[in-house]
């Protein structure tokens, strides 16, 4: 009872970080609230376990919507949940055992962000967008939103995920 109770603190803290950093880092633009969103997907995973980063990695993009913070289609959220549930699954994954200030930890924050912005990419510019009838120039604005500034952003979070969570988990003695 006493873990299960832990995991529900835990994720409860690291969804209120990141809609507080969300709403926090709205006006710095893509790039801040972004890398702030990976961030915590990153924390939440390598801290508070697999269940921990996949549940904010579900949330997140709900409450961004809900907040006004991203984009007004609701059609996209989902998508944007699959794609921080990919970078959450692969990051665990590759780090889960290592979590360390070591290369294979790097490298898989690099391989998980890639990815996440693989399926990103593919779900809202290649998918999503052209079912929508949108007008061209909302067209034109998410494609530029969710193409290269999301590998960036998952790079940027995740390396820093990365490089903090060793901290944290013996600040936790874990």
């Amino acid at each position: 009872m006493k873990k299960k109770t832990l995991w529900i603190a835990e994720t409860a803290v690291m969804i209120a970080l990141l809609v507080a950093l969300q709403g926090l880092t709205k006006p710095a633009g893509q790039f801040v609230t972004g890398s702030c969103v990976n961030l915590i997907l990153g924390v939440s995973t390598l801290v508070g376990g697999l269940w921990c980063g996949f549940t904010v990695a579900l949330l997140s993009p709900f409450f961004a919507f809900l907040l006004g913070i991203g984009p007004a289609l609701i059609q996209v959220v989902p998508a944007i949940a699959v794609g921080n549930i990919a970078l959450v699954v692969l990051l665990w994954f590759i780090c889960r055992k290592k979590v360390a200030l070591n290369p294979r930890c790097y490298g898989g924050a690099v391989v998980a962000s890639v990815f996440k912005f693989a399926v990103l990419y593919s779900l809202v510019v290649l998918l999503l967008l052209p079912l929508l009838g949108l007008p061209e120039k909302q067209v034109a604005m998410m494609s530029a939103m969710f193409s290269w500034p999301q590998l960036v952003t998952a790079l940027i979070g995740s390396i820093l995920a990365v490089t903090i969570a060793p901290a944290i988990r013996k600040a936790l003695r874990r």
